[in-house]
């Protein structure tokens, strides 16, 4: 089915341990000041200045939301978000080239002492910015409403079930009349957090059918299918070829009018994508960082009755400590603005799930002890 924002607003109503929706809208890479946002909070420390930016597409919405309200809120500041992709954004901080970096997955082990290190040997921390949940769009003539099972999705991407038409996609969707029409995968071409998500989906719910590590990049070994740079490509990708299928985020969903799958959770239940479906998942997901490093990990396996089961946090990744002194005001003017209610309510309207309050009052912390 399709994806439509006021039906995702009313879903947000019916989750009370969550703080207002962060949402974004499809718009440049690079915001400019001003445009047709709120005025920032009180609360919001403006500071002057430029900051650079780039990371996560999947937040790339989000964050200019915020870069909008803020440096209409603040003048003399100027903040250049690029979503070139979470691979890139992390690559740009641990030069120094980036301010902070947006990425929709952890550092790794062996890339954490580098980034602690580009903070003159404080601790780079994650502070969780969005949740975003993964949506499985098609575009399949005759269809407009498609049940997967993990199992089905795996052996889809994986290159095992090749038409419409297939008996695993009919025993997903009794009654309804598939084609026999070619299938053609779409997934990311760039290193990406969505895709290193998406596959630790697959690798821990469907393990008999995806048998690939959980990476930012695409399995080599699978051959076929069609490669995009960024979610917007994949979107345009599946938007314009009939027996498409391919992974975004919800924002970029709606924003493309994409028809999107329900996917079936850990309690046997086909679940529509609503942000309040992936908020039950995000209900269960723990931290897993000490301190002020706010990693967090997912459940996908969810049980939880209604739970949308794809979901990934994305996080902006900063200096804890050792932030230039020209720079250190409006990183954390910024990113405390982000990370306040107010401004996770100002993008209430485009695609994305809510931080749950106990998380956004710790990154709130986090961020205000940034030196």
């Amino acid at each position: 089915m399709k994806l439509h924002r006021h039906g995702a607003l009313a879903c947000l109503a019916l989750t009370t341990v969550l703080a207002a929706s962060a949402c974004g809208s499809d718009n440049t890479e690079t915001a400019a000041p001003g445009g047709g946002a709120a005025s920032a909070p009180a609360a919001a420390n403006c500071a002057t200045g430029t900051l650079n930016a780039q990371g996560s597409s999947a937040q790339k919405n989000a964050v200019a939301e915020w870069i909008k309200a803020y440096q209409q809120a603040c003048a003399g500041s100027t903040i250049n978000y690029e979503g070139s992709g979470s691979g890139a954004g992390i690559t740009a901080f641990i030069s120094g080239t980036a301010d902070f970096a947006g990425s929709d997955s952890a550092l790794k082990d062996d890339q954490q002492p580098q980034a602690d290190q580009r903070c003159a040997g404080n601790p780079a921390i994650h502070l969780p910015a969005v949740i975003g949940p993964i949506a499985i769009v098609f575009n399949l003539d005759g269809v407009d409403r498609l049940n997967l099972s993990s199992a089905t999705i795996a052996k889809i991407f994986a290159g095992k079930v090749s038409k419409w038409n297939a008996p695993e996609i009919a025993a997903d969707n009794a009654g309804v009349t598939l084609p026999d029409t070619t299938i053609n995968p779409v997934h990311r071409s760039d290193e990406s957090g969505t895709t290193e998500n998406f596959t630790k989906y697959l690798a821990k719910v469907a393990e008999a059918d995806w048998t690939f590590p959980a990476a930012k990049t695409w399995p080599s070994a699978i051959t076929g299918g069609t490669g995009q740079k960024g979610s917007d490509g994949i979107a345009t990708s599946v938007k314009g070829a009939a027996g498409s299928i391919g992974y975004v985020e919800m924002s970029f969903a709606e924003n493309s009018d994409l028809t999107t799958a329900k996917v079936k959770n850990g309690a046997g239940e086909y679940t529509e994508l609503t942000a309040a479906a992936a908020g039950k998942t995000i209900e269960g997901a723990k931290v897993t960082g000490t301190g002020n490093d706010l990693k967090m990990s997912v459940d996908y396996a969810t049980t939880t009755a209604g739970a949308y089961p794809i979901v990934l946090v994305t996080y902006e990744i900063a200096c804890s400590a050792g932030n230039s002194a020209d720079k250190l005001a409006l990183i954390k003017g910024f990113l405390g603005y982000a990370a306040s209610t107010t401004g996770q309510a100002t993008l209430l309207e485009l695609g994305y799930a809510p931080l749950p309050e106990s998380v956004r009052a710790k990154v709130e912390t986090a961020v205000a002890a940034i030196a």
